[in-house]
C-alpha cells in the first residue's frame, strides 16, 4: 500500500534512520486509530440503518459517551437531520439494549433548544464536555478525538441551520476553523448538506469483504469486542509487514534522496538567476518611482496653476472697476439724465466691488489692498459730490419764492411739488447707495431736506390758511373789523392769536356769533343764512382736499427717495416727537433738542417723524381754522365733524400709521370736542331760558330750534361715518328739551301748564315723526304720550262741569247706589225723587248751555297759540267729552227713573249744532 515518506535535504543517515523509526511508530498508532475508526463506522452504519433511516433521518455525527462522575454506562450521542423539509436538527441519545444486540432511542433534544456547548478546556486534551439544554448534561467521551469531531459537527449544524445561535465555550478556535475548510466553507454557507455529511456508505465490494471476514469468525456478531480485538491483531501484523517493506526499500529511498539533492542544486541555480533578475527589476522600479513622483509633482503644479488662475480671474472679475465708471464717480454730470444714469451704474459697480466676499488670504495681497484704498477714495469723493449737489438743490428749493400762495389769492389751492419730486426721484438709487455706504452723509441730507422743505411748506401752508380764513369770514370791511382781518394781499396776521380776540356782535349784526337753538328758533329760514354755512362747508372741504394729496405725495416721495420702505432698526436723523396734553387730548410735537437721542424700531417711524417736522404747522393751522369756524357759527362744528371724520377714515384705510392719518385724527379730537361744547352750550342755554310773565308761552324757542337743528344735522350727517356721535347728541338734546319744557310749563303763569306741555310735545312729536330719526323712536312715542295726556287733562280741566247742578245731583245718585240702594228705588229717596230731578233739569235750557260753551271757546282760544293750530283739535276733544257726560246722565235717568218720561232740555244734535256754530262764528 502506498505510504507518504517525509524527505529532508542534506540530512545524515542516522537522522534518517531515526526519522524512519519515528515514522514506524506513527504508523502503528495510526493503525490503532484506524481500527477504532472502522469500529465506529460499523456502529454508525448500523444505527443509520436500524434507527434513523426508518424515521427519514440522516446521522451526521456520533460520539461514544457516558455520564461524567457516574458508573460507566456507555451510550451514543447522535447528531441527525431530517431528510424532508423543513429540516429539523436533533441530538439523539442511543443506548444498547440490555437484552439483545440492538440499539434503541432513549432521549431526543431539538438542536434549537441547545444554548451552550462547553468543551471544558481549549488548550489541553480533555474528553469531558457539557451540553446546555433545559438543563446541563455533563458527558465523558471515549476519546478526545471523538469529542472534537462531535463538537465540530454541532458547530457546522449551528452555522448551517441555527444562524450561529449556539454559544461555544472553551472550544479551540483552530478546531472550529479546521471544521470548515476553505473549499468547504462556501458549500456549507450555500446550503450543500452533503458537505456536512462525512459519512460514506460502503461499496458493494467492501460489504462483501466485511461479510466474508465476519463469516470466518464465529463470534463476529455475538462478541463484537473480541472480533474487533482479532481484527486489531491482524492489522498490527499487516502494519509490521508494511514497515519491513518500507525498510527494505532503503536503496530506492537513497536514490530518491540523491535526485532530490540534484533538484535542490538546480533550484539554487535558478534562484541565483532570479536574484539577478530581481536586482535589475529593482533599478527599473526605482526609475519608474522617480518618473511617477515627477508626474505627481507636475500634476500638483498644474492644479496649483489652475487654482491661481481662478483666484486671479475672481479678483479681476469682481474687484476691477472700469475707467468709465471711475470717470463717472469723479467727474460725472449730476444734472443731466445721462450723467445721472452713468453715476448710478458706476455707484452700483463700486458698491458691488466693495462688498465682494473675499476668500481667505485675499486681504493680505498688496493689489487687493490698493484696490480697496482706491474704492474707498472713489466712494468718499462721489459721496461728497452727491451730497453737495443735493444740498444745493434742497437749499434752492427752500428759498424759492415763486410758489408762494400770495400771488394766487383768488383760488384756494396749494402749489404742487410733483415737478420737484419727479426731478429728485432720479437720484433715489444714489440715495440708496449713499445710505448703504455713508450713513452720516445720508442722515445729513435727510436733515437738510427736512429743514428747508419745512420752511417752504410753512410759508405755503400759512398763506393757504390765511386765504381760507378770509374766504370763510368774508372780505368786506365789516367782516375784517369783526374778525380782526387786515393787511394787504389778503393776508391774515396773527392767524392764531387774533382768534382769541373775536367777540360776539349785537343781535342786529350778521350771524357771526355762535349759533344756538334759541337763535334758530327766533329766526326765519332766510335769517339762518344757509348759503354761508354751505360756503363754509365747501371751503373746509377744499382745505382738506388740498392738504390730503399734498401730505400723501410728500410721504410717498420721502419713502421712495430716502428708501424707507423696509422695516429695520436705524438711528433717525431727526427728533423724537414729544407729546403734550391739551384739553385732555394728546398732541404730537417735535422737540428740536431731542434730535439724535432715540432709536426707532422701524423706518415707518422715521417717515412719520420727517413728516411731523416738515408739516409741523398743519395741525396748528387746522386748529386755528376750526376755532375760526366755530366762532363764526358754532353749528359749523357739524360740518367739520362730518368732513374731518370722512378724511380720517379715508386716510386710515390707506395707511393707519401714516402722518396724515395721525394728524387728522388729532384734529378730529379737537373738532369732536367743539361739537360736544356746541351741544353742551345748547343745553345750557335751554336751562337758562326765561319766559315772559305777561304773554302766553306758545311753542318754546328751543323746541323749534331743536327741530331746525335736527333738520340741519340730518342733511349734514346723511351717510356720514360719525353717525353715532350725532345720535348721542340727539339723545342729550331731546332729554334737555323734555326736561326744560316741563320746567317752563311749571313756571308759566299766563298759560296753563297743560297747554304748554300739550303744544310743545305735539310739536316735538310732529318733528320726530317727520324726520324719522331711528335713535329717538322711544322719545317720539314718549312725546306723543305726553301730548295726549296733557290734551286730555286740559280738556277735562277746562270743560269742568258745564251742567254743575246736574253733576252734583247725579253724583249723589251714584253715591246712594254705591251704598247699596237699588237703582229703581233711588227715586223714592227724598233728595233724589223725580220732582227734584225735573227741577234741576229746568235750570239748564239749551240757550244757557250754548252761552257757556261760547265762553269756553273764547277761553281756550286765548290760551292756545296760533303756530301749532291745536284750537280745533282741543274744541273737538271738548265736544267728545261733553257728549260723553250727556250720555252718562241719560243712562242714569233711564236706570234710576224708569218710565218717568224725564229728559234733558236739549238733545245731542242740539249740542253738535252748538259746537259747530261756535267754531264757525270765530
Amino acid at each position: 500500500m502506498p505510504v507518504s515518506v517525509p524527505v529532508s535535504i542534506s540530512v545524515p543517515m542516522s537522522l534518517r534512520l531515526r526519522t524512519r523509526k519515528e515514522e514506524g511508530g506513527a504508523l502503528l498508532e495510526a493503525g490503532g486509530l484506524r481500527r477504532q475508526v472502522s469500529t465506529m463506522t460499523a456502529i454508525k452504519h448500523a444505527l443509520q440503518r436500524d434507527i434513523f433511516t426508518p424515521n427519514d433521518e440522516r446521522l451526521l455525527g456520533i460520539v461514544n459517551v457516558c455520564k461524567a462522575g457516574k458508573k460507566k454506562k456507555n451510550c451514543f450521542l447522535c447528531a441527525t437531520v431530517t431528510t424532508e423539509r423543513p429540516v429539523q436538527v436533533k441530538v439523539v441519545k442511543v443506548k444498547k439494549s440490555d437484552k439483545g444486540d440492538f440499539y434503541k432511542r432513549q432521549q431526543t433534544w431539538e438542536l434549537r433548544d441547545l444554548t451552550e456547548v462547553d468543551a471544558k478546556d481549549a488548550s489541553k486534551e480533555n474528553p469531558e464536555f457539557d451540553l446546555h439544554f433545559e438543563k446541563v448534561y455533563r458527558w465523558l467521551a471515549s476519546s478526545t478525538a471523538e469529542k472534537n469531531s462531535f463538537i465540530s459537527c454541532i458547530w457546522k449544524l449551528n452555522q448551517r441551520y441555527l444562524r450561529k445561535k449556539v454559544e461555544f465555550v472553551n472550544v479551540s478556535p483552530q478546531l472550529l476553523e479546521e471544521s470548515v475548510p476553505s473549499g468547504e466553507s462556501q458549500s456549507v454557507a450555500g446550503g450543500d448538506e452533503d458537505a456536512l455529511d462525512d459519512y460514506q456508505e460502503l461499496s458493494t465490494r467492501e460489504e462483501q469483504d466485511i461479510e466474508s471476514m465476519m463469516e470466518t469468525c464465529e463470534y463476529a456478531i455475538s462478541n463484537a469486542e473480541a472480533f474487533a480485538e482479532q481484527l486489531s491483531k491482524e492489522l498490527q501484523v499487516l502494519d509490521g509487514a508494511n514497515i519491513q517493506s518500507i525498510m527494505a526499500s532503503e536503496k530506492q529511498v537513497n536514490i530518491l534522496m540523491q535526485l532530490l539533492d540534484e533538484s535542490l542544486a538546480e533550484v539554487d541555480t535558478i534562484e541565483g538567476k532570479l536574484s539577478s533578475y530581481e536586482e535589475m527589476l529593482q533599478s527599473v522600479k526605482e526609475q519608474m518611482d522617480q518618473i511617477s513622483q515627477s508626474n505627481r509633482l507636475i500634476q500638483i503644479s498644474n492644479t496649483n496653476n489652475g487654482k491661481l488662475l481662478d483666484e486671479i480671474q475672481f479678483l479681476v472679475n469682481y474687484m476691477d472697476l472700469s475707467k468709465g465708471h471711475i470717470r463717472a464717480l469723479q467727474d460725472g454730470d449730476l444734472t443731466s439724465p445721462k450723467g445721472i444714469e452713468a453715476c448710478i451704474n458706476a455707484s452700483e459697480a463700486l458698491l458691488q466691488c466693495m462688498n465682494v466676499a473675499l476668500r481667505p488670504g485675499h486681504e493680505k495681497l498688496m493689489a487687493v489692498k490698493q484696490q480697496q484704498l482706491l474704492f474707498a477714495e472713489l466712494r468718499d469723493t462721489f459721496a461728497r459730490r452727491l451730497t453737495n449737489h443735493l444740498n444745493n438743490v434742497f437749499v434752492h428749493q427752500g428759498h424759492d419764492q415763486s410758489s408762494t400762495l400770495s400771488q394766487h389769492t383768488a383760488e384756494l389751492t396749494l402749489p404742487k411739488h410733483s415737478p420737484l419730486h419727479r426731478d429728485l426721484l432720479r437720484y433715489a438709487k444714489l440715495m440708496e447707495w449713499l445710505k448703504n455706504t455713508h450713513r452720516e452723509k445720508y442722515e445729513g441730507l435727510s436733515r437738510t431736506y427736512v429743514d428747508y422743505m419745512s420752511r417752504l411748506y410753512e410759508r405755503e401752508i400759512k398763506d393757504f390758511f390765511e386765504v381760507a380764513k378770509i374766504k370763510m369770514a368774508g372780505t368786506t370791511k365789516e367782516a375784517k373789523g369783526k374778525f380782526g382781518l387786515h393787511g394787504s394781499s389778503g393776508k391774515l396776521t396773527g392767524s392764531t392769536s387774533s382768534l382769541n380776540k373775536l367777540t360776539v356782535q349785537g343781535s342786529n349784526s350778521r350771524r357771526s356769533q355762535s349759533s344756538s337753538l334759541l337763535d334758530m328758533g327766533n329766526m326765519s329760514a332766510s335769517d339762518l343764512d344757509v348759503a354761508d354755512r354751505t360756503k363754509f362747508d365747501k371751503i373746509f372741504e377744499q382745505v382738506l382736499s388740498e392738504l390730503e394729496p399734498l401730505c400723501l405725495a410728500e410721504q410717498d416721495f420721502i419713502s421712495k427717495f430716502f428708501k424707507l420702505q423696509q422695516n429695520q432698526t436705524i438711528t433717525p436723523p431727526l427728533a423724537q416727537p414729544e407729546t403734550e396734553e391739551s384739553d385732555g387730548v394728546m398732541l404730537s410735537r417735535v422737540a428740536p433738542q431731542a434730535e439724535h437721542r432715540h432709536s426707532f424700531s422701524s423706518e415707518k417711524d422715521l417717515v412719520r417723524l420727517m413728516m411731523n417736522k416738515i408739516f409741523q404747522s398743519i395741525e396748528t393751522e387746522l386748529n386755528s381754522l376750526i376755532a375760526l369756524g366755530d366762532k363764526i357759527d358754532s353749528f359749523n362744528s357739524l360740518y367739520m365733524l362730518v368732513k374731518m371724520s370722512h378724511h380720517v377714515w379715508t386716510a386710515e384705510n390707506v395707511d393707519p400709521a401714516s402722518y396724515l392719518s395721525t394728524t387728522l385724527g388729532n384734529v378730529l379730537v379737537t373738532v369732536k370736542r367743539n361739537f360736544d361744547k356746541c351741544i353742551s352750550g345748547q343745553i345750557r342755554q335751554m336751562e337758562e331760558v326765561k319766559i315772559s310773565k305777561k304773554s302766553k308761552v306758545g311753542i318754546l324757542l328751543f323746541v323749534t330750534g331743536f327741530e331746525e337743528f335736527a333738520e340741519l344735522a340730518e342733511t349734514i350727517f346723511r351717510n356720514a361715518e360719525r353717525r353715532g356721535d350725532l345720535d348721542k347728541a340727539y339723545v342729550k338734546l331731546i332729554r334737555a328739551v323734555f326736561m326744560n319744557v316741563e320746567k317752563v310749563a311749571s313756571e308759566s303763569q299766563k298759560t296753563p301748564r297743560d297747554v304748554v306741555m300739550m303744544e310743545n310735545f305735539h310739536h316735538i312729536f310732529s318733528t320726530l315723526s317727520r324726520l324719522k330719526i331711528s335713535c329717538l323712536e322711544s322719545e317720539r312715542r314718549e312725546a306723543k304720550h305726553k301730548y295726549t295726556d296733557h290734551l286730555q287733562s286740559y280738556v277735562i280741566n277746562s270743560l269742568g262741569q258745564p251742567l254743575e247742578k246736574l253733576n252734583h245731583f247725579f253724583e249723589g245718585v251714584e253715591a246712594r247706589v254705591a251704598q247699596g240702594v237699588r237703582e229703581e228705588e233711588v227715586s223714592y229717596q227724598l233728595a233724589f225723587n223725580k220732582q227734584e230731578l225735573r227741577k234741576v233739569i229746568k235750570e239748564y235750557p239749551g240757550k244757557e248751555v250754548k252761552k257757556g260753551l261760547d265762553n269756553l271757546y273764547k277761553k281756550v282760544d286765548k290760551h292756545l297759540c296760533e303756530e301749532e293750530s291745536l284750537l280745533q283739535v282741543v274744541w273737538h276733544s271738548m265736544q267728545d267729552e261733553f257728549i260723553r257726560q250727556y250720555k252718562h246722565f241719560e243712562d242714569l235717568i233711564g236706570r234710576c227713573y224708569p218710565g218717568s218720561g224725564i229728559t234733558m232740555e236739549f238733545t245731542i244734535q242740539d249740542m253738535l249744532e252748538y259746537f259747530s256754530s261756535i267754531a264757525q262764528s270765530h
